[in-house]
């Protein structure tokens, strides 16, 4: 948790291993025994960061849901995420260029497979006919932007619950796919 503190409010370049360690009350020494680098740990919260937003994004889907519905549901629990998660969902996305091409490889394939998972779910709606849009990878950015910049902006104190800010965004997702609300 030092570390995630650190990186969100210094920056992943600005923090030293050192700091990290003083904060949790250990040597830097000591920390080596758990993590070989501070891009290793930046690796494992980046890597964990995103698993577990593919996981929320993936999870509300049920069988037989209509696409409004399962694209609502992903729409939902993914900004939910960011918002619960801000301070690690900041990390995991603003800090990614600090990990080794290695790395970096390995989250990216967590990304596509995100991107993936929602791309599909507007051409399974498309091939409904329920969702119009005029192209599904760049709509599918755009919901993917939409759910994700929340961990920029998003502070406990603006009035607005993370459940609240995921339903907003749920709506606005079937706004821009062209769908109507049942």
């Amino acid at each position: 948790m030092a570390a995630i503190e650190l990186f969100a409010e210094q920056g992943y370049h600005a923090t030293k291993t050192r700091d990290i360690a003083a904060r949790i009350g250990m040597s830097t020494g000591a920390m080596y025994a758990h993590f070989r680098s501070k891009e290793e740990l930046l690796f494992e919260i980046s890597l964990t960061g995103h698993e577990r937003g593919f996981a929320a994004l993936a999870g509300p889907t049920e069988a037989g849901a209509t696409p409004s519905d399962e694209l609502a549901a992903m729409v939902r629990a993914f900004t939910t995420y960011h918002a619960t998660f801000h301070t690690i969902a900041k990390i995991v996305h603003y800090e990614l260029y600090g990990l080794t091409e290695e790395h970096l490889a390995r989250v990216l394939e967590v990304r596509h497979r995100t991107s993936a998972w929602i791309e599909d779910a507007i051409r399974r709606g498309v091939a409904a006919k329920v969702f119009s849009v005029p192209g599904v990878s760049a709509v599918a950015r755009a919901l993917l932007s939409l759910c994700v910049d929340v961990a920029r902006w998003y502070r406990e104190d603006l009035g607005e619950t993370p459940a609240q800010i995921g339903e907003l965004n749920a709506e606005l997702a079937l706004r821009m796919v062209g769908a109507e609300r049942a």
